[in-house]
């Protein structure tokens, strides 16, 4: 395996490094604890994506509220179609744009937003929130909550775009994928302390466990059926963290970790327990912390890397 990256762009802050961490998953395979099988010749008619930096695609660019906004070089400066920074954590794509339908997925928030893009999905995805609503408060960004009512908002677009059967059919059979978690211990219970005053690292995780599935239905309830839920990913080895809390050594922050490891181990359950509760629901929990972490500590196996 050859990956070759700008120095410069590699890691570029700590959410782009999340974000180029999990890019490496398009060359990995991803492991899951189910699969969404669909019947023959049945294809996916659109992607929803809601989550954090690692899946935005542009929607902080138009949310005034925050700086986390990466709309200036070198930002998207090896993105096709002239190399310009479109508000995506990342020197080109980011994996909303891989699993999406078109080239790239727009971010709902875009003001040049075709009628006919919404046909195929967008993004809600904003960088910088959490599950936990102070995390997207800290960082002013758009919340989970907030997230499902542009969700909302889409579908009544939608309704006037391809009419009601229409529109029904493609909320139901469409893909949606989360990814969260990641702010919420790196940020706000580790970086800040706020929510250490308050949890220690289990009920914390119970907490984000318990927010999380709130919104989970809430997406179900409005037509959600095929939701993938990405694990955290392992925060505690990306750049920023080992720079900060990695000691002389910049070694993984194992208490970082050993949270998303936590979380992670509950979250399936939580997915379970939704599953069986909501009736043809196909929640899928997938695992991106395993994989990750393994290119990270076992690299030389992935053959050579190449950091230009």
């Amino acid at each position: 395996m050859v990956l070759s990256m700008n120095k410069k762009n590699l890691f570029p802050s700590p959410p782009g490094s999340i974000c180029h961490l999990l890019l490496l998953l398009v060359i990995i395979p991803l492991r899951t604890l189910g699969l969404v099988r669909l019947p023959p010749n049945v294809t996916i008619p659109a992607v929803f994506v809601f989550g954090d930096s690692i899946m935005d695609t542009g929607n902080n660019n138009n949310n005034l509220k925050t700086e986390a906004r990466c709309n200036f070089p070198p930002y998207g400066e090896d993105l096709e179609g002239g190399g310009m920074p479109t508000g995506r954590f990342s020197n080109g794509k980011v994996p909303s744009d891989f699993v999406g339908i078109k080239q790239l997925l727009p971010p709902y928030l875009d003001p040049n937003l075709q009628p006919t893009d919404l046909v195929t999905g967008v993004c809600f995805a904003s960088g910088g929130a959490g599950y936990d609503p102070l995390t997207s408060k800290l960082a002013s960004a758009i919340h989970f909550d907030s997230q499902i009512e542009m969700f909302k908002d889409y579908i009544g677009k939608l309704r006037g775009v391809v009419g009601e059967e229409r529109a029904e059919y493609i909320i139901e059979n469409s893909l949606y994928l989360v990814v969260m978690g990641s702010n919420d211990i790196s940020n706000t219970y580790f970086l800040s302390h706020v929510r250490q005053l308050e949890y220690d690292v289990p009920a914390y995780t119970d907490l984000l466990l318990r927010l999380a599935s709130t919104y989970f239905k809430e997406i179900y309830e409005l037509g959600a059926r095929r939701i993938g839920v990405f694990s955290t990913p392992p925060i505690g080895c990306v750049p920023f963290q080992r720079t900060v809390a990695g000691g002389i050594t910049r070694h993984c922050v194992d208490k970082i970790n050993d949270a998303c490891k936590l979380f992670n181990a509950k979250l399936p359950n939580a997915l379970d327990s939704l599953n069986r509760n909501l009736p043809d629901s196909r929640f899928v929990f997938i695992d991106v912390y395993n994989p990750l972490l393994d290119v990270i500590v076992n690299y030389p196996k992935y053959g050579e890397i190449q950091i230009t």
